[in-house]
This record gives C-alpha cells, structure tokens and sequence, in this order.
C-alpha cells in the first residue's frame, strides 16, 4: 500500500463526521460515452481487471458446478465474463436495465467465447422474469449504489430472498461510503483515467451506502451473513453466504492463467487489494503466485 493511500486511509479512520450519500445523476448507464468509457476500463488488461479477478475468485468459492446463478446489474458483463470462465460448470443470467449495457454485455461475452452465460433486460428491484426459489446463487458486484434510495436497496434484497432456493447462496459487494470527500477524490484520480470514468468513479464512491444501510439491507435475505471490509476503511464492504467451496485444481489452474495475463501493474494492484482485505480479516480462497 502506497503512502498516500495509507495517509487518506487513516485520515478517514481518525475523521468523527459522517457525509450525507449523493445518489448518481444517472441511475441507468444509457449515455453511449459513459458505457464505453466504463466498458474500457473493465476489458482485459483495463484498469478494473484486477478487481475482476480478485472477485472472480472470491465468487467461485460460493458456487458449485450445476448452479444456476443470477448476476445482478451485470454491465458490460466483463466481470461475468471472468467468474463465469472460471467456472464453466455454471450457468449464468446476466441481468441489466440499460439496453445500452446489454449490447456491451453481449460484445464482452462474444470476444472472450464464453457460452454459460444469458443476458437479460431488467430492474433488480423487480425481478419479474425470475421465477420463486429458481436460483442458487445471487451475486452483484459494484453495482448496489446504483440504487436511487434505501427503500431501492430493501426492496432488492426482498427480491434477492425470494428467487434464492432454500439455503441458496449469496455474495454481494460494493463501495462503502467513505466520510471525507477529499479521500472520494483521491481514489477517484489515483486511477488517472478519462475525465468520463474519473467523475463517473467519483460519483459512485459518493453514492455509496453507508456500511449499516448496507448491513440492515442484507439481513432482510434472514440467512448466517458474513460481511468483510478493507482494513482502516470500508473503501470496498462484501457480504456473503458463510458456506464457502475449497478451489478445486482445474479452477485453480484456469485463475492462474488469468493472473499471468494481468500486466504486471495489474498483478500489483490484484495483490495491494487481496492484501487490503487480508489485513481487514478477509482472505483469498487460494493463492495465484
């Protein structure tokens, strides 16, 4: 971890204020340059393919080949597409309100020849196609603050409980709301991407919900919930299902592949964030190298 991230991280922890949660202009990625520029950063060897991968992996120890998963705001879907090549045992539905996104989606699933993978159009808070106790697994990546409000936000998770199976499976994670906007824009501008992804990077950490609306949210699915955090600050919070799957060899294997086709910058910050989480309690399933 860099000395500046350090500096920021402890300023948070020793700042008392709380800042209210700004919810993003554009709650549906529609606009065709904010796509690109967001489907850009997530391609294979983009900006975010590290965070991919970490949380690729972090998924694949909740599933279980013959699932059938729902992946909540999929986007651009190059983080589907990473878990569901990890796994291909699994069938994937890959939900997003944006038609915008959905053709991205379908672009990112076609050049990385992945087939376990579905894509629907639809709202998470209203899961209309998705059938009761029709799925094994829900996951959402970075997508919750996407949500308008904490009413959104319940109302998904009463969803999210009622397409699970009995002693379904789950993984969530997301931006926590960090309390100085000054460390907001510090991880926003670390990235040095576009001026596009900048200020849409810093409109989601400002969108974040607050740990407890997130905790008070999850605990609506009534099952043994595990919720993990960046150390010094909840830059990034996941909350999971308790069963966890030892990484079998093939997948192992297939991770590490990907590992060595991260350069060597990304293998840094996939390292920097596996190591953020193990410093806060939360550990990898596996190791890559």
């Amino acid at each position: 971890m860099s000395i500046p991230v350090l500096i920021h991280l402890l300023r948070e922890r020793l700042s008392w204020r709380e800042q209210p949660r700004v919810p993003e202009p554009n709650l549906v990625m529609e606009d065709a340059a904010q796509a690109a520029s967001f489907s850009e950063a997530g391609e294979d060897g983009g900006v975010l393919a590290f965070l991919h991968l970490y949380n690729a992996l972090q998924i694949t120890s909740v599933l279980h080949p013959g699932d059938r998963v729902l992946d909540l705001a999929c986007g651009p879907a190059h983080q589907l597409a990473q878990i569901a090549r990890l796994n291909p045992a699994v069938q994937f539905v890959g939900l997003d309100a944006s038609p915008t996104m959905l053709a991205c989606a379908q672009r990112t699933l076609a050049r990385a020849h992945v087939g376990n993978v579905e894509l629907v159009q639809g709202d998470m808070v209203r899961l209309l196609d998705q059938a009761d106790a029709s799925m094994d697994c829900v996951i959402c990546t970075m997508s919750l603050h996407h949500l308008p409000d904490q009413t959104a936000l319940c109302a998904t998770m009463r969803e999210v409980r009622r397409v699970l199976k009995p002693q379904a499976r789950f993984y969530f994670t997301d931006f926590g709301r960090l309390k100085r906007i000054a460390t907001q824009r510090f991880f926003a501008d670390d990235l040095r991407q576009s001026a596009q992804f900048t200020e849409d990077y810093f409109n989601s950490l400002r969108a974040a919900f607050s740990v407890a609306d997130l905790s008070a949210a999850v605990a609506l699915l009534g099952q043994d919930v595990q919720r993990h955090m960046t150390a010094l600050a909840p830059f990034m919070v996941v909350f999971r299902s308790a069963f966890q799957r030892p990484i079998d060899l093939p997948t192992l294997q297939r991770a590490r592949q990907a590992f060595a086709k991260l350069p060597a910058t990304q293998q840094d910050n996939f390292r920097s964030m596996a190591q953020w989480f193990r410093t806060g309690g939360y550990a990898l399933p596996c190791k890559l190298d």
